[in-house]
């Protein structure tokens, strides 16, 4: 017997962890990974949107780190990481905005 697979909606969250890495990386900075941690952890905390526990905030943001790493968005040196051109693309703002872009185009070919 075939299962039927049900498709659902899933609310997408601003990611906060990667806009903060990206607030911080824009700046063209060369930051240690520490540093570069410490400096989203008080900015995420003045946000109030710490959940979790530090040491997994700080495993969420290394993972974070290395995403925007494979993408191309940001150069990693031995220990030390630098936001490229583009990093914008990143953050929630961003995506929000490309993924009501297209939807707007498909209202518009119905």
């Amino acid at each position: 017997m075939a299962t039927v697979r049900k498709t659902r909606f899933s609310r997408r969250v601003p990611d906060h962890v990667t806009d903060e890495l990206v607030n911080v990386l824009s700046d063209g900075k060369v930051y240690e990974f520490n540093v570069l941690f410490g400096l989203v952890y008080d900015n995420l905390k003045l946000k109030n949107a710490v959940s979790g526990g530090e040491e997994m905030l700080r495993l969420r943001s290394y993972e974070k780190l290395q995403n925007l790493v494979s993408r191309g968005l940001v150069e990693k040196k031995l220990k030390s990481y630098r936001g490229l051109k583009g990093i914008e693309q990143a953050s929630s703002v961003h995506t929000l905005a490309r993924a009501e872009a297209a939807a707007a185009a498909a209202a518009a070919a119905r």
